[in-house]
């Protein structure tokens, strides 16, 4: 909640006009608590997660045969029931019943260690945005790196991660589709970057929504002329993890969940390497004949 009582008072405050989009700012959040806009990050985990997959899901439905030429395993197509019976269950088991409820008793649990995200104005500026959210993807990359090696530990992945794996070949409804301790799990690192340098809200809520976008293309199983990978260095992206995914729990390669740089420090894409190799000279030897 914004301590101004008008927009007038605030650029009296800040000493200069308001922006356009600390005017909408103003606008949209002087009447709602800190507590309503932290919510909003529930809406944000919906709607993305409902509305991001839908054009993979369209062309898995309805043009799939002009299109297998992307599918990144075209033997594998999923029928419409298939595909809304894994929304369904993300939906009910991971959002209304795990995700919606964690976050709405974290804003009271930061607040109480003294962690907390401005609401006010100014906004920050886009150089301060996108060098926060650069930090998060990386702090992210690194502890999920870490924590999905553990979960393809035996134990780990005979008790927890075998769920998540369940999709040898990954759709984006799947990709938060995974047991409930996992979700807790890899929530760690996706809310430690905010915890360890927090932001305002908005950042906040850019960061919530990209770092969904960013796991439904991961698992989207299309690799498109347009797909992140061919414009972001180190990017990782769908072809990348489908790797991951069509080797299955007996997997040691390609853990990194954004970026490809952990893989390749630590030598876990060694095989995902080898088969890009031999893909190539089969390739290569099909043209030649």
């Amino acid at each position: 909640m914004l301590q101004y009582g008008s927009l007038e008072a605030a650029e009296l405050a800040l000493g200069r006009n308001l922006t356009l989009p600390e005017k909408l700012w103003y606008s949209y959040s002087a009447e709602k608590s800190d507590y309503l806009l932290y919510n909003h990050n529930c809406l944000f985990l919906f709607l993305v997660f409902s509305l991001v997959p839908l054009p993979c899901v369209l062309v898995e439905l309805f043009w799939f045969n002009n299109m297998n030429k992307f599918k990144l395993q075209p033997r594998i197509r999923r029928s419409f029931s298939e595909l809304f019976k894994c929304y369904k269950d993300v939906i009910l088991n991971k959002f209304i019943l795990l995700a919606a409820p964690l976050i709405a008793v974290s804003f009271p649990a930061l607040k109480w260690v003294r962690i907390r995200y401005p609401t006010s104005l100014p906004l920050p500026s886009k150089w301060e945005v996108i060098s926060q959210l650069l930090v998060y993807f990386l702090i992210e990359d690194y502890g999920n790196y870490w924590l999905h090696r553990l979960l393809h530990t035996k134990w780990g992945f005979e008790n927890i991660h075998y769920m998540h794996h369940e999709y040898h070949a990954p759709i984006g409804f799947a990709a938060p589709y995974a047991h409930w301790a996992e979700i807790l799990i890899l929530a760690i690192p996706t809310f430690l970057g905010p915890a360890m340098v927090p932001c305002h809200m908005v950042t906040l809520w850019l960061w919530t929504v990209l770092r969904q976008a960013e796991a439904i293309e991961t698992h989207s199983g299309f690799d498109f002329p347009w797909s992140p990978t061919k414009f972001i260095p180190f990017y990782g992206g769908a072809e990348y993890h489908d790797y991951h995914h069509s080797v299955g729990g007996q997997s040691q390669s390609n853990f990194a969940s954004i970026f490809t740089y952990c893989d390749y420090i630590y030598g876990t894409d060694k095989g995902y390497r080898h088969h890009k190799q031999v893909v190539k000279k089969l390739k290569d030897k099909k043209h030649q004949g």
